[in-house]
């Protein structure tokens, strides 16, 4: 007889992790799959980075996030979740992509790249780092080009053009221009973003002023070609040399596997998904959306210190459903 899970969830994030804990606190039949590795999101941040959050509000499932930082580091954070994973012996099958999902009657049954499952209820935890928002330029396509960053040493003695206002393109400037790159940032607005980590903006401010940085606000690439790049900004254009573009404009939910997996979407900016916030119920009952993919385009409304909830209050509400 194929088995039957109370809970399938898809993504092993810490999100997803957290919902895990909860259902097998509360004795469900649970399957976690994840299209990558365990937190495939935090393994694909820069490696150098440093969380905004404290390591007590990245904590899941009651065990202690202890860092020597005040704020944890990527390689703490993945050494913290795998311990958790270990800890609880949660089912998890990673390398795992879910394709498809359908719902007869009050059972889910879900295609993955590597088998068919069926479940009573569905957490949706997939997060929004999937995607890159896009230039939309010629040229973008050019090897040259990354909506990634990693490590700063591969872009030492070259000429770096960082696009992008937030964390990930400050970070990226500021450790690239450390190990010996050129870099010029491209701001399509007026400053540095507001959200900028409180501690890096200093930097970054000041190596603007000094020159060893430069930066054209208000302006944008129009055309990315093997030696140059091509910006427009208010007063000018102009044409630069360029070796490699980082183009961290940020991501976005995977809205196609939404789609498919009949979850609305309003067409209309910020784009968040159809659900509950009392219960994070989608416009499908039993299927339920966790973590950051509930912000759609909105992706600074949701983190892991404010959605780790998210856990407790879908288990919670599949709970009370069961007992009913």
């Amino acid at each position: 007889m194929e088995k039957l899970y109370d809970v399938l969830i898809i993504g092993a994030g810490p999100i997803g992790l957290a919902c895990g804990i909860a259902a097998k606190r509360e004795n469900m039949e649970y399957l976690i799959l994840e299209k990558g590795c365990l937190v495939n999101s935090l393994y694909h941040y820069p490696v150098n980075m440093t969380f905004f959050s404290t390591a007590e509000k990245l904590e899941i499932g009651g065990i202690p996030f202890v860092s020597i930082n005040p704020k944890p580091k990527r390689a703490e954070a993945l050494e913290y979740y795998r311990r958790a994973y270990i800890k609880f012996d949660l089912n998890i099958r990673l390398f795992e992509e879910v394709t498809t999902c359908k719902k007869e009657g009050k059972i889910f049954t879900v295609h993955s790249s590597k088998g068919t499952y069926k479940a009573k209820n569905i957490i949706i935890a997939t997060g929004f780092y999937d995607i890159p928002m896009r230039l939309g330029v010629p040229g973008e396509n050019l090897a040259k080009v990354s909506h990634y960053y990693k490590d700063p040493h591969y872009y030492a003695g070259q000429n770096v053009v960082v696009v992008g206002a937030s964390n990930s393109s400050i970070d990226a400037a500021l450790e690239t221009y450390r190990k010996g790159a050129k870099v010029t940032l491209v701001i399509r607005g007026s400053e540095i973003s507001h959200r900028v980590k409180y501690w890096v903006r200093p930097d970054i401010e000041n190596r603007i002023a000094a020159g060893e940085i430069d930066v054209r606000y208000n302006s944008q690439l129009t055309k990315i070609e093997e030696q140059q790049v091509h910006i427009i900004g208010p007063e000018r254009s102009e044409i630069i040399p360029n070796d490699f573009v980082l183009a961290l404009t940020g991501y976005r939910p995977d809205f196609e596997l939404l789609h498919k997996l009949g979850v609305e979407i309003p067409k209309e900016f910020p784009m968040i998904p159809t659900h509950k916030p009392d219960t994070m119920e989608s416009n499908i009952t039993g299927m339920y959306l966790a973590g950051v993919v509930c912000g759609g385009l909105n992706t600074h409304l949701w983190f892991i210190e404010n959605s780790r909830v998210h856990a407790d209050i879908i288990v919670a509400d599949i709970r009370r459903k069961t007992t009913l």
